[in-house]
């Protein structure tokens, strides 16, 4: 990878049946191959991981290290994220917040832009959330974000967004913040190691 390319890890959040998530998905990685980011996509529902994570100090069960050999690397060399989720009782699922509190280093001075979708809200109380949460982390949340609101209706029944015209403008804007931020962090990164004290 050349010091121009940045590396972005797609996360999708969403393990329920009859999920959106592809759709969503699928309409956001069409700008994210835009960009001048390398992809990798993390979708959720393949990923196994329990929900008892270990004590402080105290070892993974098997399972976990499995998931975590093929989750972690990616987390760990991406130098930025989009997390597409939906808004489930008012906040985001309790898959991505498993996967977010299996780690911590890794999501460390990086940017994060959120793509949410629901009903009439579109998603905009899972991204609110989702910023203390990683905030927590000492990862920098964008401002701006992408919502969808009834996503049940914005797609046709080939997948395709009926009216994108606004959704595009935002995903775009999205990816170019997020190249900034990214680039910005990295060389942050690079001169001087984040540090917690």
């Amino acid at each position: 990878m050349s010091d121009n390319e940045l590396r972005l890890a797609v996360i999708i959040s969403s393990v329920r049946d009859g999920r959106y998530a592809p759709l969503v998905a699928g309409w956001f990685l069409d700008h994210a191959a835009d960009s001048a980011f390398e992809l990798d996509v993390i979708d959720l529902i393949d990923v196994d991981l329990p929900l008892n994570t270990p004590a402080h100090g105290g070892e993974a069960s098997d399972r976990a290290k499995a998931a975590l050999a093929d989750v972690t690397p990616v987390l760990e060399r991406a130098d930025a994220f989009i997390v597409i989720t939906p808004e489930y009782n008012h906040s985001y699922p309790a898959a991505l917040k498993n996967l977010i509190d299996w780690h911590s280093t890794q999501w460390q001075a990086k940017p994060v832009g959120i793509v949410s979708y629901g009903g009439f809200s579109g998603g905009i109380r899972a991204t609110e959330h989702l910023r203390h949460v990683f905030a927590e982390l000492h990862a920098v949340t964008l401002r701006d974000a992408v919502s969808i609101p009834a996503a049940y209706a914005a797609f046709d029944e080939d997948g395709r967004m009926k009216e994108p015209e606004v959704q595009n403008t935002f995903a775009k804007a999205l990816m170019v913040q997020l190249d900034w931020w990214a680039r910005a962090l990295r060389d942050a990164r690079t001169a001087r190691p984040f540090q917690l004290s």
